[in-house]
């Protein structure tokens, strides 16, 4: 299927590595130009290199970090356009509420509620003028089904899942769509440190809490980055001009509701 977005730009947050790049790479694939953003250079220039190499696209690559208004301020300058807009950045850590400051609760509405919202502000009215944008947050599963240990997450991305209902609602008739890809169980260096939190908490060892995580998948197993990253192009598509402000899980099966 061509998905009616080659030769448009999109920035693509925290995409050295896990789901920022299998989203980076699909869109690639789709023949989008990228501007992409992550923390360390070495790590983003090689996803940079191969992206480049595998699908001849442009890539300008802009390591900084992305929850500082400087940071913003590079990956937009960056950019020539942004038809599209990936917002991701890194989970706050796990662990016990009773323990978070208020610098650590402040740290988490930074990167995952404000920097998103910060990014959809400065792009949002161009791609209204030119009736084109596709906004994509990644957020998290815990947004529909909290995690006790990620109270963090919890907080900071419902605020921005509440934040977005409002606001995709106002612009889908431009043809501009806000969504938030949920994703569940991948096997991401976040997955892995949080298997090593709940392995200290439970007195168990890393390789059996994630076992016992796997076996409770529908799917029974962990999800790939790339087919991750499908499901984001796809969401950038043409096609899928007529989904605003939904909340799409991609979880194996994991949650057990009806809706």
């Amino acid at each position: 299927m061509d998905l009616g977005i080659k030769g448009k730009w999109a920035i693509v947050c925290a995409a050295s590595k896990g789901l920022g790049y299998g989203c980076a790479r699909s869109l690639a694939g789709e023949g989008v130009n990228l501007v992409i953003n992550a923390r360390t250079d070495a790590t983003l220039q090689e996803a940079a290199a191969r992206i480049r190499k595998e699908t001849g696209v442009e890539v300008i690559e802009v390591a900084t970090d992305i929850t500082r208004p400087e940071g913003r301020t590079k990956v937009l300058a960056a950019a020539p356009q942004v038809d599209i807009l990936v917002n991701n950045a890194g989970g706050p850590p796990p662990g016990d509420f009773r323990k978070f400051s208020r610098d650590d609760w402040i740290a988490a509405i930074d990167a995952n509620m404000l920097t998103p919202i910060e990014l959809i502000k400065a792009t949002v009215d161009k791609m209204i003028e030119r009736k084109f944008g596709r906004i994509v947050n990644i957020t998290s599963s815990a947004v529909k089904a909290p995690i006790d240990i990620l109270g963090l997450s919890n907080g900071a991305r419902s605020g921005l899942t509440g934040f977005v209902a409002g606001l995709a609602r106002t612009t889908a008739a431009a043809n501009v769509t806000i969504n938030n890809l949920l994703p569940g169980r991948f096997m991401t260096d976040r997955l892995r440190n949080n298997f090593a939190v709940e392995a200290k908490n439970k007195g168990i060892t890393v390789e059996a809490a994630a076992e016992a995580a796997r076996l409770s998948i529908p799917a029974k197993r962990f999800g790939d980055e790339m087919e991750f990253g499908q499901y984001c192009a796809w969401l950038c598509s043409q096609q899928a001009s007529y989904i605003a402000g939904q909340n799409l899980l991609i979880d194996g099966g994991n949650f057990p509701g009806t809706f």
